[in-house]
């Protein structure tokens, strides 16, 4: 018995006609009569009464019939199964990123991507990038967005990106007007600082020294959303990415920072794994939601 035997009985079966199989099968129809008797030999039993040129089933056919649409309805199942996994239908994406991302840069990017791949399903989530990286090195993430030492092994940098940092205050502070805003320009002047151990932090720390300023730290908070909202009351100037300030619209008024302080941050996977095609495709769209933000570098560490 092999599946072309079974085909012609399934098309005789669903035709009613040897002929009519045999043109389906675009086959002879000796042919397809000898499929046929070359399975009932295979089986053991008559499958077609022949009479007058005409067949009829046996009642051995048809239960024989209802097995073998049982097999084809698995076949098509399966042939399903391979287009829901080859469209991403089946597939599931875990991702997290940082918050100053999560604005608008990842739901534009998740919008572009399910309109492409419908019924995959995500999981983001929002953390800081120390976070990030720790579940990236457990592998509890398919991919994530995260500033990181880039000469971690345990991680993958797929693309890195750069932009500068800003100085943020509420539209009626007096630096407000300014083209740029340098350490001695607030000299003195309450800030509002990024918790110690980010990486932007460290770059401020840096130029306040080579500037010979010390800040004046009215808070410390993290991540940057918390920074803006309290710069946005007049707590304190505050240094933070570009991408977040955005959020608070006329709240905020935003002043380029000198001498400039990058803020990069990196499409990261885990190590020694392969990149799923789901979160490939998210990085595809991500790739392309970020060539449309002006100021924003692509660069290699």
């Amino acid at each position: 018995m092999n599946q072309r035997q079974i085909l012609a009985f399934r098309l005789a079966m669903r035709h009613g006609s040897i002929t009519a199989a045999a043109q389906t099968l675009n086959v002879s129809q000796p042919a397809v009569s000898r499929l046929i008797a070359d399975l009932e030999q295979a089986i053991g039993f008559s499958l077609f009464l022949r009479q007058g040129g005409k067949i009829q089933p046996t009642p051995e056919a048809i239960q024989f019939q209802q097995e073998v649409e049982r097999m084809y309805y698995g076949f098509d199942r399966l042939k399903q199964a391979a287009n829901e996994i080859k469209d991403l239908r089946r597939a599931t994406l875990h991702i997290s990123t940082m918050p100053m991302v999560s604005f608008e840069i990842v739901p534009a990017t998740l919008k572009r991507f399910l309109d492409e791949h419908r019924g995959i399903r995500v999981t983001h989530n929002v953390h800081t990038s120390s976070r990030i990286v720790d579940m990236m090195t457990s592998r509890q993430l398919d991919f994530g967005l995260a500033q990181t030492h880039v000469e971690r092994r345990d991680i993958d940098i797929i693309a890195s990106y750069r932009s500068y940092c800003v100085c943020v205050m509420p539209k009626d502070h007096p630096l407000a007007g300014l083209s740029s805003i340098g350490p001695r320009d607030l000299k003195d002047e309450p800030m509002v600082a990024l918790a110690h151990h980010t990486v932007t932090a460290n770059y401020v720390t840096q130029s306040f020294a080579s500037a010979g300023i010390t800040p004046s730290i009215a808070m410390e908070s993290q991540p940057s959303y918390s920074a803006c909202g309290l710069a946005a009351v007049g707590i304190g100037v505050a240094i933070v990415d570009p991408f977040t300030p955005k959020i608070f619209g006329d709240r905020l008024a935003t002043v380029p920072f000198e001498p400039e302080i990058p803020f990069d941050f990196h499409l990261i996977k885990p190590a020694e794994i392969p990149i799923t095609r789901a979160a490939e495709g998210f990085a595809d769209a991500l790739v392309r939601t970020l060539a449309e933000i002006p100021g924003l570098e692509v660069f290699t560490p």
